[in-house]
């Protein structure tokens, strides 16, 4: 039975509101950046008034988180959808890549500057650690000693608690993950403008030598 089926008309709704609401505030930060994010003015564009949007989400944090982890379930599913087909380190990178191109605002609210006086919660960091460990997955299976990446993904479920990762496979996937971010949030920022060379041959090269290493 679908969960369609399962919820009734007002959770429906409740959920298309939803829905709606965090589009047009994708649309804000695209437009303005996560600092202009206001719930009033989502409001306005929805022919809401402010009180009724709060029944939805209660203040700007509260709709931040939700961006929050849409966005890093999202990159979590592509990354292991990689995997799952197949794709090495370097098919990992450019997927990571791929996906941050097609929506740069949305990485950059989990890995450009923090918002100003927001504060995650805790829990926000467990999906985060999925695309880690899918990268130790993935190192292992470089270095030919890992086991499947389902099998490896039922019993870790968080990367952190991961004390059978050989130590060189959790280097090398934390080296990989710093040095991509470290090539896409300078690209994505703006810095390389004008310096003359294409990021993605950049990217490339960063990726290959990763792998190699």
């Amino acid at each position: 039975m679908s969960t369609a089926e399962t919820t009734g008309p007002r959770e429906r709704y409740r959920a298309q509101v939803q829905a709606e609401i965090k589009q047009h505030a994708w649309e804000q930060l695209a437009a303005d950046g996560v600092a202009a994010l206001s719930l009033k003015a989502i409001a306005k564009r929805m022919g809401m008034s402010g009180p009724a949007l709060y029944r939805y989400y209660a203040s700007r944090d509260e709709l931040i988180t939700a961006l929050i982890r849409d966005a890093y379930r999202s990159l979590a599913d592509t990354v292991r959808a990689a995997h799952q087909s197949g794709a090495d380190l370097g098919g990992l990178a450019h997927a990571v890549r791929e996906w941050a191109l097609e929506d740069p605002q949305r990485y950059l609210l989990i890995y450009g500057t923090p918002v100003p006086g927001y504060h995650a919660p805790a829990d926000t960091t467990a999906i985060s650690n999925e695309v880690m460990t899918v990268l130790i997955a993935a190192s292992r299976r470089a270095a030919n000693s890992g086991r499947p990446i389902e099998a490896h993904l039922a019993q870790h479920r968080h990367w952190a608690d991961d004390r059978s990762a050989p130590a060189a496979a959790l280097r090398q996937a934390l080296a990989f993950w710093t040095r991509v971010h470290g090539v896409l949030s300078l690209e994505l920022a703006g810095h390389f403008a004008g310096m003359g060379f294409d990021p993605a041959q950049l990217f490339d090269d960063e990726v290959a030598t990763l792998t190699r290493g």
